[in-house]
């Protein structure tokens, strides 16, 4: 990683790190209490969060559900009144560092692939820490637990230099889940969809952005593509083997497979930011893939996991559901060794990923680190570093790339400031070698550093933020006659998220 990336990475943690000494009103000791609870607010039989704790023993599980599909996110500061009904005694609150227990009744809610807390789910089977927030309404019918979350935001974007354009354009998710024992098991459906397409094939402008079609014969390039209406639709058991043991069987059609990590919109770290990561195919670009089957263990703060799964990319008709193949793997191992933390380590092969190049295949690495620190009532910091390589084979871009990522989010209360540093090496930029250009098919190391802000107004159940960013760039000169020397892009936005 180039020296330019590094200070970059160190001007997003400096700012946070100063919030963590200075904030005012901050209380330290309910921070303590969370990330590592005493043996007196424990039951006697329940283990440490950071083993794998269990709120029942695995045969009688409590049903739940699982936030995997949410954004990480937190609770409201306007909904912090306790919940009347609510069964304290239900829950292990130590198994649950950071989160607003006052606020919010769990209805017996469990995480999905095991015996753990469920804000340790992220994104399909991911992992994140276990102290991690969250926003959500929650109900419970019968046996079922439930969950809704969503968001739309409006945006206003202008990307700098020659290569630059500028757009208005929406975003959003919606996100249902529900969740029950079945036998000594437990199952979790989950539904989620947007309405990205109605901003066009192309997408938004997004400079130095690569990856998918527009029309099926053009690449996309600086522009980030919409995602698919139906972005998951997929089913979760998993069943207790013995005591801190379980094993589970994820199917999805769409879903995402055990490759990388908690997608950037579903940890608190990234989904902040409002525009997708110029590393996206590097580290996360499977979360919407049609056909996937994962199936793995969990042994307390251990997971280990296997997916099949179809590798080609989500075509240009971002309204339907595509024939599943099944025609690639991946294996991912993931460790909480503690409440605040979550690494990762995933390798996967990619049949045909994209529709321009069906003669490549992509062997992709990814490793990644997670940190969370609660910082009191509505504070909290999280940062990801993340790096992933691709190696393709079998067509014209046969050399290896690989890309870096760091983002980070800070909230006090109605404020939250968040950054993204990324390191990129980039072959797609100038289009295919038989296409003339001098500089097609050519790497180019490019960094990006993004910084922005948004505050949040309460109305009841849902929030209105009203925030920006700004980005800069560093670009090797020989692709500075294209892109400008010193290109800046800009976004404005408005979102409306439910909080619950």
């Amino acid at each position: 990683m180039s020296i330019k990336i590094l200070l970059a990475a160190t001007a997003l943690c400096a700012p946070a790190a100063a919030f963590a000494q200075a904030m005012p009103g901050m209380d330290r000791g309910r921070h303590q209490r969370h990330a590592e609870p005493s043996a007196q607010a424990k039951p006697a039989p329940t283990p440490p969060a950071h083993q794998g704790s269990q709120s029942a023993p695995p045969t009688d599980p409590q049903p739940g559900l699982n936030h995997g599909a949410v954004h990480s996110t937190l609770r409201d500061p306007a909904r912090d009144d306790a919940m009347p009904g609510m069964d304290s005694g239900a829950m292990d609150h130590g198994s649950m560092p950071g989160m607003n227990h006052a606020g919010m009744d769990m209805k017996g809610m469990k995480g999905a692939l095991g015996g753990y807390s469920m804000m340790r789910d992220a994104s399909g089977t991911a992992w994140q820490p276990d102290s991690s927030p969250m926003w959500a309404i929650m109900g419970k019918t019968g046996d079922w637990s439930t969950m809704i979350h969503g968001f739309v935001t409006l945006i206003q974007d202008h990307q700098g230099g020659p290569r630059g354009d500028s757009k208005t354009f929406s975003t959003s998710m919606l996100m249902g889940m529900a969740q029950r024992p079945v036998g000594r098991g437990t199952l979790t459906l989950r539904a989620m969809g947007s309405l990205d397409p109605l901003m066009g094939k192309s997408g938004y402008p997004l400079l130095l952005a690569t990856g998918e079609t527009a029309d099926g014969r053009t690449e996309l390039v600086d522009r980030q593509h919409p995602h698919d209406a139906f972005m998951e639709l997929a089913a979760t058991y998993s069943h207790p083997l013995g005591q801190d043991l379980s094993a589970f069987l994820y199917l999805g059609l769409p879903g995402e497979p055990a490759l990388g990590p908690a997608t950037y919109m579903h940890r608190f770290s990234g989904m902040a930011n409002p525009e997708a990561p110029i590393s996206h195919h590097w580290l996360d670009s499977t979360h919407v893939t049609f056909g996937v089957a994962t199936a793995g263990l969990v042994y307390k703060g251990l997971k280990l996991e296997g997916s099949i799964f179809t590798g080609r990319e989500p075509d240009e008709r971002r309204w339907d559901i595509e024939r599943p193949r099944m025609d690639s793997w991946s294996v991912r191992a993931t460790v909480n060794p503690t409440t605040n933390l979550s690494l990762q380590v995933s390798h996967g092969f990619l049949n045909s990923p994209e529709g321009l190049h069906p003669e490549e295949d992509v062997r992709r690495t990814s490793a990644s680190v997670t940190w969370n620190l609660p910082l009191g009532e509505d504070r909290n910091w999280q940062s990801t570093l993340a790096w992933g390589r691709n190696d393709p084979s079998g067509g014209e871009h046969g050399h290896k790339t690989d890309a870096f990522l760091l983002d980070s989010a800070v909230q006090f209360g109605r404020w939250t400031l968040f950054g993204r540093a990324e390191n990129v090496d980039k072959d797609e930029l100038f289009g295919d070698i038989h296409e003339g250009d001098p500089l097609a098919g050519k790497v180019f190391n490019v960094s990006k550093l993004s910084l922005g802000g948004y505050h949040s107004v309460p109305l009841g159940k849902v929030a209105l933020d009203l925030g920006g960013l700004v980005s800069k760039y560093d670009l090797p000169r020989d692709i500075q006659s294209r892109y400008g020397s010193d290109p800046t892009s800009f976004m404005l936005f408005t979102r409306l998220r439910i909080t619950g």
